[in-house]
């Protein structure tokens, strides 16, 4: 009692500090920290309670359903976490908002439990929090548990399922009661959102949410290329200093939300590991870079100047600190500048809008929206608000706001500057306002080129993704029948032997050659042998697991792979599953044909350690089964 309520207080200790972390953290994403501090997660009464999966559920926030044990070391292991006295320190997670543990060099144990009513077994474990170093998640199986790993120090390409969050299948049958453990740790906020989905319904979310944030990123694009055109065309520094804060933002927010480690730097986990806050560092390095030469604070403003320096100087230190001494110190950094500059900035507008400066009041403005944003997903992450697509996405949409009247800013100032300059001079009236009809229309002409050559770019990578993707399927899988080629056919095996040696069970490899296919391809010809291959090859389909492979390597040879096999009765039984499959008859040209197949098997490590050496004794066991008759399975002997 004395060690759990020991770490109760812990618990709430750490709440807090996470709490503070996390409002941090949330306003240097926006620069604008101040809002955020209302963004604290409070303990449940009754979390750790099961997860109940009915009929209607499409979807299950799971928070309310988690209990959490801090491993400061980073040293238990699942056995010892999973028994006493362990087991009976776990302390209910946040309900109603988010499982926040801030900034901590702790590893984090999370416990739930799922009952399935439903008899949908295919369910997906999404961790919408992408940038957390690793995340283990032991999947009960067998008796024991699957380790899966996944996070943003690993390739996009070791994830299963391609999205911008860290999303794992999971099959939870009709009535049982599983009981899952997730190990987090990280270098940055140890956030950790989960909720169970059904497919379809996380398809659906996907597609609205991937949707909402190409819109964002390609307002984002608009604005930089608009802008970057604008300085090249006028040559006014505030023009590419806006456009360097763009960039530094959509860097900061591809990392936030995933999209860089999917799109943009997939195989350089080393730098999407750091993009957060060395994105963020930069935008705020440039931000303040930009308030200073559009306020014309060294004038204006010469005290709150100096602390705009300062804060400069700060931002710049915060992403050398990143990369050269630690993500949790540079992170830190980057949150305590942000808060200060949010307030700097605020102050700075204030003042200049006092002072009657031309923009200020839009440079306001644009920080009010970011606030605003911020504001509503500190209220979502409190339940104050229901979530929806807006109120998930308000940060996003504030801070595209905030760009939008900052550019705003930038040629309100310069028409006010302008008008100034015109009242002044009475007599160039009329050559001024000739001046600021071309601008305007050389300004509708250029963002009307950026507008159509960024839809030619869309277009001419969607067609690039497709080709890539086809090349991909072309390079790894038979023309012919759809299934795996002997390049693939290579690296399945390899990865089936390395996990079996992880978890201590078997693989097993089934050499098939179909007996008699030369007679029927000759006297039917070459277009309904193709066909009975095909048939061929949709029946092996249907014996085997979604976890296991087929694979075609030669006219009429197939190769299956079988994972996670316990002894070789198991291989027997899907040879005999197979010999029964083939030797159904097959309709070609009108004709009921018949055809068996030869089947050899061999296991790993029992007949071999090595690839070659189990398809050599595979090849050996199918030919031992034709010498004896064929239409029958034969083992290394």
């Amino acid at each position: 009692m004395t060690i759990r309520k020991s770490v109760l207080s812990r618990r709430r200790l750490g709440l807090a500090c996470a709490g503070w972390a996390r409002a941090v953290e949330l306003a240097v994403l926006c620069l604008l920290v101040a809002s955020g501090l209302l963004l604290g997660p409070s303990a449940a009464a009754h979390a750790g309670a099961a997860a109940v999966l009915t009929a209607a559920t499409t979807s299950v926030a799971l928070e309310a359903h988690v209990e959490f044990l801090e491993d400061p070391g980073g040293r238990l292991s699942l056995a010892e976490v999973s028994a006493p006295p362990a087991a009976q320190q776990f302390a209910p997670a946040a309900a109603g908002s988010e499982i926040n543990f801030g900034y901590s060099a702790s590893a984090y144990w999370l416990r739930f439990t799922v009952v399935s009513g439903t008899a949908a077994p295919n369910w997906l474990l999404e961790i919408a929090f992408p940038s957390l170093d690793r995340i283990e998640l032991y999947v009960p199986e067998g008796g024991g548990y699957r380790r899966l790993v996944v996070g943003d120090d690993l390739p996009f390409a070791a994830r299963p399922l391609a999205n911008r969050n860290f999303v794992i299948p999971l099959e939870i049958a009709d009535g049982a009661s599983a009981t899952y453990y997730l190990r987090v740790s990280s270098s940055g906020s140890l956030t950790v959102p989960l909720r169970l989905w059904r497919p379809a319904a996380f398809a659906r979310y996907s597609e609205d949410a991937y949707a909402g944030l190409s819109l964002y990123y390609g307002t984002l694009l608009a604005l930089l290329l608009y802008n970057l055109l604008l300085y090249v065309s006028i040559r006014d520094r505030n023009y590419l200093v806006y456009t360097l804060f763009v960039a530094c933002m959509a860097i900061g927010q591809l990392s936030l939300n995933g999209l860089g480690n999917q799109y943009v730097w997939p195989g350089w986990p080393a730098w999407g590991n750091v993009a957060l806050p060395v994105g963020f560092a930069a935008t705020g390095f440039f931000g303040a870079l930009f308030t200073r030469g559009f306020l014309a604070t060294r004038r204006t403003a010469p005290r709150l100047d100096r602390l705009v320096l300062l804060l400069m100087l700060a931002f710049a230190a915060s992403a050398a600190a990143t990369v050269l001494v630690s993500y949790r110190v540079g992170a830190i950094l980057t949150s305590l500048g942000g808060l200060c500059f949010a307030l700097t900035a605020v102050a700075a507008g204030i003042h200049c809008l006092r002072r009657g400066h031309p923009g200020a009041r839009y440079f306001l403005l644009a920080w009010a929206l970011l606030l605003g944003g911020v504001a509503v997903m500190a209220m979502r992450n409190l339940s104050w608000l229901p979530t929806n697509l807006f109120t998930s996405y308000a940060m996003q949409v504030g801070s595209a706001f905030e760009m939008l009247l900052l550019s705003f800013a930038l040629a309100d100032r310069i028409n006010v500057l302008r008008q100034d300059k015109a009242r002044a001079q009475v007599e160039a009236l009329n050559a001024k306002q000739l001046i600021v009809d071309a601008l305007r229309e050389t300004e509708r002409r250029l963002e009307a080129r950026v507008a159509s050559r960024t839809r030619e770019l869309e277009d001419a990578n969607a067609r690039l993704r497709a080709s890539e993707a086809e090349f991909r399927r072309m390079a790894h899988h038979d023309p012919l029948t759809g299934l795996a080629n002997r390049l693939l056919l290579a690296d399945r095996l390899e990865q089936a032997i390395d996990r079996a040696a992880r978890s201590g069970r078997q693989v097993a490899v089934l050499t098939l050659d179909l007996d008699g296919f030369k007679p029927i391809n000759d006297r039917h010809g070459h277009a309904a042998g193709d066909e009975l291959l095909k048939t061929v090859s949709h029946r092996l389909q249907r014996v085997l697991r979604a976890a296991d492979t087929a694979a075609r390597v030669g006219g009429d040879e197939f190769v299956l792979v079988l994972e996670d096999l316990e002894s070789v009765a198991e291989a027997e039984k899907v040879a005999q599953k197979v010999l029964d499959q083939v030797a159904q008859p097959v309709a070609l040209a009108g004709l009921s044909v018949g055809v068996t197949v030869s089947v050899g098997v061999a296991l790993w490590p029992r007949d071999g350690n090595r690839c070659e050496a189990l398809l050599e004794h595979a090849d050996r066991a199918m030919y031992a089964a034709k010498s004896a008759g064929r239409n029958r399975f034969a083992l290394v002997g």
